[in-house]
């Protein structure tokens, strides 16, 4: 591509671009990350790579229009969960339409709002924005919002400050103000062998861990019964819920299992105190340690986190929610049980919202899709982000 020869594509034929780059998580985002900004550039846009410590993936960021304070930040992810293991009726990294939808991977989760984020650019330059589209391409937020901070601190420093940040989830378009945080403290139970008609010589690091593990229905079971704070009434469940989703250990059915090994995560609601609910666990930890070393002192439990992403709060008179609802119309109230970036870009300074196309329903799931309407519905919303943008 050539600055002479601008690239225009509809907002569906960017998707199909966008899908065709297999950005699944465990591998590099940089042919993706190389075409967006060979894009950009043919419309005269410099962008900017944050890479990761590899130089393997790499977040993406550039300011489309003048360089001046009041803009808007179009936020969202390049990278995808997994396919493998899924029932996929069509191939997952080529846009198919049936029935009204677009099927393929990412189409909803979030490509969708990626493409239209693109779809954007050369229009706020034909118009002549007042105030820029600042575009922000995140790797890895399907495994903990690991890529988007260290884009988040570099865009703070380097780019005039933007009004408002949307964070482009799949929501239907409606205005999300609140969503829970996420953070992760992998477990490693280190226990003594000894042969199962042995058991009470020797400590079983599955049954240990189970006591951890059971710890955690226990805190949900007390959280669910509890009455709900004020912020947190608007969530489902409204509450911090701790949850198990794979555990590993044990080497025979008569054998106390020498490892075990699982992470816990758990998802705060706003005003909840991470440290607090960190804290609370290591000690059930120190505690069930305690007990395995009274029997064998060798046996101890290994803890480390491995990632924390913090809750999105709703804003008071918050800028981002206004011009969003402004945009979309919409006056619903919604809060999200799920993770974004909208909270680390909140947390970086930025008066944050979540509106994008599609529906959360389909993240994640074999044959994702994101409807054509959803599609041609953020296609309207970024026509009138622009005109918004042209005001004085």
């Amino acid at each position: 591509m050539t600055r002479s020869e601008p690239q225009h594509y509809s907002a569906r034929e960017l998707l199909e671009k966008l899908v065709s780059f297999p950005t699944v998580s465990s591998e590099s985002n940089l042919e993706l990350v190389d075409w967006v900004e060979a894009y950009l550039e043919s419309h005269g846009v410099k962008s900017h790579r944050v890479y990761n410590q590899s130089m393997t993936k790499a977040n993406l960021y550039a300011n489309v229009g003048p360089e001046v304070e009041g803009g808007v930040i179009l936020s969202g992810h390049t990278d995808v969960v997994p396919v493998v293991g899924q029932d996929w009726v069509t191939d997952p990294f080529t846009v198919v339409e049936k029935d009204g939808k677009l099927f393929g991977r990412g189409t909803c989760d979030m490509k969708g709002f990626d493409a239209l984020a693109l779809l954007a650019v050369p229009l706020a330059l034909e118009r002549g924005v007042k105030r820029p589209i600042q575009i922000a391409l995140s790797y890895d937020e399907e495994i903990g919002c690991v890529g988007a901070p260290d884009m988040i601190d570099v865009m703070a420093k380097h780019l005039p400050r933007a009004a408002a940040a949307i964070i482009g989830e799949p929501s239907m378009m409606k205005v999300v103000s609140g969503h829970k945080g996420g953070f992760s403290v992998h477990t490693k139970m280190h226990g003594y062998e000894v042969h199962s008609s042995l058991l009470h010589t020797g400590v079983s690091a599955v049954m240990e861990g189970a006591k951890l593990v059971d710890w955690c229905n226990q805190k949900n079971a007390k959280s669910a019964a509890s009455t709900p704070s004020a912020m947190a009434a608007d969530f489902d469940p409204p509450y911090t819920s701790l949850h198990v989703g794979i555990i590993h250990g044990g080497t025979a059915n008569n054998i106390a299992a020498k490892d075990c090994e699982f992470g816990v995560f758990f998802r705060p609601v706003p005003g909840d105190n991470t440290d607090d609910w960190r804290d609370a666990y290591l000690a059930k930890v120190a505690q069930v340690e305690a007990g395995m070393k009274a029997i064998r002192p060798e046996a101890w439990i290994e803890t480390r986190s491995s990632f924390e992403v913090p809750a999105l709060e709703p804003e008071v008179d918050g800028a981002a929610e206004n011009l969003v609802r402004r945009l979309t119309g919409d006056n619903s109230t919604n809060a999200v049980a799920y993770c974004t970036e909208a909270g680390q870009f909140q947390q970086g300074g930025y008066s944050a919202i979540v509106c994008g196309p599609g529906s959360i329903e389909q993240a994640h799931q074999a044959n994702e899709f994101i409807e054509i309407s959803q599609l041609e519905a953020g296609e309207q919303f970024m026509h009138r982000l622009i005109d918004h943008l042209c005001e004085e």
